[in-house]
Protein backbone atom coordinates (compact mmCIF):
# COMPACT_ATOMS: atom_id res chain seq x y z
CA UNK A 1 0.00 0.00 0.00
CA UNK A 2 1.56 3.45 -1.13
CA UNK A 3 0.79 6.47 1.47
CA UNK A 4 -0.34 8.93 -0.21
CA UNK A 5 -0.78 12.78 0.97
CA UNK A 6 -2.70 16.20 -0.38
CA UNK A 7 -1.43 19.18 0.15
CA UNK A 8 -3.74 22.56 1.13
CA UNK A 9 -3.62 23.41 -2.61
CA UNK A 10 -5.46 19.63 -3.46
CA UNK A 11 -2.04 17.98 -4.97
CA UNK A 12 -1.61 14.83 -4.20
CA UNK A 13 1.98 13.17 -3.74
CA UNK A 14 3.75 10.17 -2.05
CA UNK A 15 4.41 10.46 1.51
CA UNK A 16 8.10 10.32 2.29
CA UNK A 17 7.52 7.24 4.64
CA UNK A 18 8.02 5.15 1.45
CA UNK A 19 11.45 6.85 0.96
CA UNK A 20 14.25 4.78 1.99
CA UNK A 21 16.43 7.90 3.11
CA UNK A 22 14.08 9.12 5.36
CA UNK A 23 12.73 6.04 6.76
CA UNK A 24 16.84 5.44 7.48
CA UNK A 25 16.84 8.78 9.09
CA UNK A 26 13.80 8.30 10.89
CA UNK A 27 15.54 4.80 12.45
CA UNK A 28 18.59 6.85 13.70
CA UNK A 29 16.29 9.65 15.46
CA UNK A 30 16.21 8.19 18.45
CA UNK A 31 19.60 7.38 19.28
CA UNK A 32 20.90 10.76 17.43
CA UNK A 33 17.88 12.58 19.79
CA UNK A 34 19.43 10.49 23.02
CA UNK A 35 23.09 11.08 22.23
CA UNK A 36 22.59 14.67 21.26
CA UNK A 37 19.57 15.84 24.16
CA UNK A 38 18.27 16.87 20.76
CA UNK A 39 14.79 19.57 20.74
CA UNK A 40 12.54 19.17 18.34
CA UNK A 41 13.91 22.11 15.66
CA UNK A 42 17.43 20.21 16.20
CA UNK A 43 15.92 16.59 15.47
CA UNK A 44 13.64 18.18 12.48
CA UNK A 45 16.59 19.49 10.91
CA UNK A 46 18.90 16.67 11.14
CA UNK A 47 15.96 14.10 9.78
CA UNK A 48 15.69 16.76 6.87
CA UNK A 49 19.71 16.72 6.36
CA UNK A 50 20.03 12.52 6.50
CA UNK A 51 17.26 12.07 4.20
CA UNK A 52 17.85 15.06 1.85
CA UNK A 53 14.89 16.65 1.90
CA UNK A 54 13.62 20.33 2.36
CA UNK A 55 10.68 20.12 5.01
CA UNK A 56 8.28 17.16 5.63
CA UNK A 57 6.10 19.36 7.83
CA UNK A 58 2.65 19.18 5.36
CA UNK A 59 3.29 15.30 5.13
CA UNK A 60 1.14 13.88 7.72
CA UNK A 61 2.36 10.49 7.41
CA UNK A 62 6.03 11.36 8.11
CA UNK A 63 5.47 13.96 10.38
CA UNK A 64 3.76 11.73 13.34
CA UNK A 65 6.26 9.07 12.66
CA UNK A 66 9.01 11.61 13.37
CA UNK A 67 7.11 13.09 16.29
CA UNK A 68 6.28 9.88 17.74
CA UNK A 69 9.91 8.64 17.53
CA UNK A 70 11.63 12.04 18.94
CA UNK A 71 8.99 11.85 21.41
CA UNK A 72 9.92 8.53 22.33
CA UNK A 73 13.22 9.60 23.14
CA UNK A 74 12.72 12.48 25.41
CA UNK A 75 11.11 9.66 28.14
Amino acid sequence: MTITVTNPEGKKYISLVEDRAFMSAIQGLYAFTVDNNADCDMAYDWVCDQAECHSFVCDGPAWDMFYDTWESALS
